[in-house]
C-alpha cells in the first residue's frame, strides 16, 4: 500500500489534498456537508490506490531485434511480445520501452485491456545516426486506474544491445596490386605468408601414404611414423587507427576522428572477407589480438571494437608504434594505418616502424571540414615514403573506393603518394 500511495499521480495527489483541507475546514467551521464532500473527494484517490495495489496478474514479454548490428544510417526492427499469464485480465496498460535518446526516444504504446492468458504484439523501428552500442530496455509498464489517480511502475530486467558500426565503404573486389605491394608483387604476396616444411614425424594414421614413413625415427620409436610435409600458410594483417585527440580537428560525422574509424573499418572488411588474419591497435596499445581461426569472426570483433572507439588522451604515438611493432619487429606482413595530424617528429617514430619485407600503408585522414592544424601533411608524407611506407591522404572516408583503385595504378611510381583531395 505504501508503494501505491507513492505512485499517485498529479491528479490524486491533488484530490487527497483537497479532501484533506475540506475535512480540516469542516471541522473548524462545523460544516457536516463539507465533510462528507471532502470524505468522498478523499476516498476517490485512496481506493484507486488500493484497487491497483491489489492487482495479481502476470504479465511475461519477449523482445527480438533484428538484426543486432547494423551500419550508421541504417535501421533495425524492435519487435515486442506481452503476455498476460495469470487467470485476471488487465486493466489499462501503458507499455514503454527504454531506447536512447540517439535512437529516436522512448517507445510508447498504451493497451486498453489484455485479457487472461492474452497476448499483444507491439513493434517500432530506432535508427541511428551515430556509431555506438546501444542498450534497449527493460520494457516498462504503467499500471493505472481509470480516473488517472495512481500509476504504478513495474519493470522487467530483460535488455538487448545493438551496435551501429561505423560507415563501411564498399572497396573494389581483389587486391589492389603494385604501389601498396612492396617490390611490384601483388598483395596477396605481401600479406604474411607464413609457415615452412614441416617434417616433424608423427604417428602412423590410418590411410596415410606409406611413402611417407620415416623410417629413423620408426626404428627409434618402434612404431611406424610418417612425415608431415604440408605447407602451412596464414595470411595476416595489422589495422592502427589514430585516436588521439590533439590528432584529429572537427566534430560530428565529418571529423577527422570519425573519418579514421570508418576507413579502418572498410579496409578490415573487405580484408577480413579475403580470408585474413586481422589484429587491430591503436595509440593506447593493441585492442583486437588476431583472429581468424573462426571465419567472419574477425569482422564482426572488429566491428564490435570499433563502434565502441573513443578519442583517447595519449599524447604520442610511443606506445601504440610499440605495439604496432609487437614481438616479431614489425617484419613481414601488411600494416593499414590511419593516421589523423602528424607532426614531423610523429612522422618520424611512425617511419621508424617500417622493417622487413612488409607492406605498409598510411592513410593520412585530413577530415571533411577546413580546419587548419598546424602541421603540414606533405612533410609528413615525404617522410613516411623515405622510409618505404605508402601513403594515401583523403578527406573523407567515401574516398577510399577510388584510392584503392589508383593504387593498382601507381605501380610504376612506388614513391608516389595517391591524394584523393586532388584527385589521384
Amino acid at each position: 500500500m505504501r508503494r501505491a500511495l507513492s505512485g499517485l499521480t498529479t491528479r490524486g495527489r491533488s484530490f487527497v489534498a483537497a479532501g484533506a483541507t475540506a475535512i480540516v475546514c469542516a471541522f473548524v467551521l462545523g460544516e457536516r456537508d463539507l465533510l462528507r464532500a471532502g470524505m468522498l473527494v478523499l476516498a476517490l484517490p485512496l481506493l484507486s490506490t488500493l484497487a491497483v495495489s491489489r492487482t495479481r496478474y502476470r504479465l511475461a514479454c519477449a523482445r527480438r531485434l533484428e538484426p543486432v548490428r547494423l551500419p550508421v544510417g541504417h535501421e533495425a526492427r524492435v519487435d515486442l511480445r506481452l503476455e498476460n499469464v495469470s487467470r485476471l485480465p488487465s486493466g489499462l496498460l501503458m507499455v514503454e520501452d527504454q531506447v536512447p535518446h540517439a535512437l529516436g526516444g522512448r517507445a510508447r504504446f498504451v493497451l486498453d485491456r489484455l485479457e487472461a492468458g492474452g497476448a499483444r504484439e507491439l513493434g517500432y523501428r530506432v535508427r541511428s545516426d551515430r556509431r555506438g552500442r546501444y542498450r534497449l530496455g527493460p520494457l516498462v509498464v504503467r499500471l493505472a486506474d481509470p480516473f488517472g489517480m495512481v500509476e504504478m511502475v513495474r519493470s522487467f530486467s530483460m535488455a538487448d544491445t545493438l551496435t551501429v558500426t561505423p560507415p563501411i565503404v564498399p572497396l573494389p573486389q581483389g587486391r589492389p596490386a603494385g604501389a601498396w605491394a612492396g617490390g611490384g608483387d601483388s598483395l596477396a604476396h605481401a600479406v604474411a605468408t607464413v609457415g615452412e616444411d614441416d617434417v616433424t614425424p608423427r604417428e602412423y594414421r590410418h590411410g596415410d601414404d606409406l611413402r611417407r614413413v620415416h623410417w629413423r625415427s620408426t626404428a627409434r620409436r618402434g612404431e611406424l611414423m610418417v612425415r608431415r610435409e604440408e605447407q602451412q600458410l596464414q595470411s595476416s594483417g595489422t589495422l592502427f587507427l589514430d585516436t588521439r585527440r590533439a590528432a584529429h580537428v572537427g566534430d560530428g560525422p565529418l571529423s577527422s576522428f570519425e573519418q579514421a574509424v570508418s576507413v579502418v573499418a572498410s579496409v578490415g572488411v573487405h580484408l577480413g572477407q579475403a580470408g585474413l588474419a586481422l589484429r587491430l591497435v591503436t595509440d593506447a596499445g593493441e585492442r583486437l589480438p588476431r583472429t581468424a581461426d573462426v571465419p567472419g569472426a574477425a569482422e564482426g570483433l572488429l566491428l564490435d571494437v570499433l563502434a565502441a572507439v573513443r578519442h583517447s588522451a595519449e599524447p604520442s604515438l610511443t606506445r601504440g608504434m610499440a605495439a604496432l611493432r609487437g614481438p616479431d619487429g614489425g617484419g613481414d606482413g601488411l600494416v593499414v594505418a590511419a593516421f589523423g595530424a602528424l607532426t614531423a617528429e610523429e612522422a618520424r617514430t611512425v617511419a621508424a616502424v617500417r622493417r622487413g619485407t612488409g607492406t605498409f600503408v598510411a592513410v593520412l585522414v585530413e577530415g571533411g571540414e577546413d580546419v587548419d592544424t598546424g602541421t603540414d601533411p606533405q612533410a609528413a608524407a615525404r617522410l613516411l615514403e623515405s622510409a618505404g611506407w605508402r601513403v594515401v591522404r583523403l578527406r573523407t572516408a567515401a574516398e577510399l573506393a577510388g584510392a584503392w583503385s589508383a593504387a593498382a595504378e601507381a605501380s610504376a611510381d612506388p614513391g608516389r603518394t595517391i591524394r584523393m583531395t586532388d584527385g589521384a
